[in-house]
């Protein structure tokens, strides 16, 4: 297919690398032009200098930015992709942004002719980079259809979740678990350092139990040397939990551990640890002891 990539940060490289390594047509639009010359080194495809230019004649367009604005600007903006994409194509959005702006895009969408998706992923860079992501989607069963081979090249999980929207509230639902998660894995390894236990043989144990959690499987040893390089950053799951903060009050969801947790992410960032990974959480925990 004859497809546009739009955003080319640590997410969407890989993604539009796995589109283009699959055999399909990628044209690719960065906003930070090396970012673009960097993915031609080393992908077959094309390379354009706006949005809507990327899109010209293009079946479907993906999006991965990132945040509420940066979606606006690259859609709907003078230059953006709906400049330019025609009647009965696809807009696929991989950022994750707040359910009120997928459906103001669906609206945008729809009255040009053009079919919208909202697609959140989860699954980290690794995932990207693997082709393993899990991708979440909001909008009409017949659009979903149509891009499912698409999909196909870079996740191992997708499923439609409702009308435009519901992809979103699901990547909400998601981390919210991986916050409360996160916080308690972090208070575990404190509390099994303290305790002088042999951390791995605990966890060797528990792992195998109800305890259990892609988080404990593969982020413990790291967390327990404090080193947090390892993709999804602080800053972004902290965007991303005030989406989630956001949508509570609306739907009258009491969610404390959440906005507990978020206010942990916030004392990393006063830290420096912006572009920490989000399992930096026992950062705070592990205080340096006095002598």
């Amino acid at each position: 297919m004859k497809v546009s990539f739009i955003g080319l940060g640590a997410m969407g490289f890989p993604i539009a690398g796995h589109l283009a390594s699959a055999g399909h047509d990628v044209t690719v639009y960065n906003r930070t032009s090396s970012k673009s010359q960097s993915w031609l080194s080393s992908y077959s495809g094309h390379s354009k200098a706006t949005p809507a230019l990327a899109c010209e004649h293009a079946q479907v367009v993906f999006l991965c930015v990132g945040n509420d604005f940066d979606v606006k600007e690259v859609v709907l903006g003078k230059d953006g992709v709906l400049a330019s994409m025609t009647s009965n194509s696809i807009l696929v959005d991989h950022t994750t942004t707040s359910a009120e702006l997928a459906r103001e895009l669906a609206h945008a969408c729809g009255d040009k002719g053009i079919s919208f998706l909202d697609a959140p992923v989860s699954g980290g860079q690794a995932g990207a980079q693997n082709g393993k992501l899990t991708v979440m989607l909001g909008g009409d069963q017949r659009h979903y259809d149509a891009i499912i081979a698409l999909l196909n090249c870079y996740s191992q999980k997708h499923q439609l979740m409702g009308p435009v929207g519901a992809g979103q509230l699901t990547k909400m639902v998601n981390q919210i678990c991986i916050a409360g998660v996160v916080q308690g894995l972090s208070e575990a390894l404190h509390f099994a350092q303290n305790a002088e236990l042999e951390v791995d043989k605990v966890i060797d144990v528990i792992s195998k139990g109800a305890a259990q959690s892609w988080q404990m499987e593969n982020r413990w040893s790291t967390m327990i040397k404090g080193e947090f390089d390892f993709g999804f950053a602080v800053d972004w799951m902290r965007k991303d939990l005030g989406i989630v903060l956001d949508e509570a009050k609306r739907n009258k969801s009491a969610l404390p551990v959440t906005a507990l947790v978020d206010q942990f992410y916030a004392q990393v960032q006063a830290r420096g640890g912006n572009r920490y990974d989000t399992s930096s959480l026992i950062s705070l925990l592990n205080k340096p002891k006095s002598t």
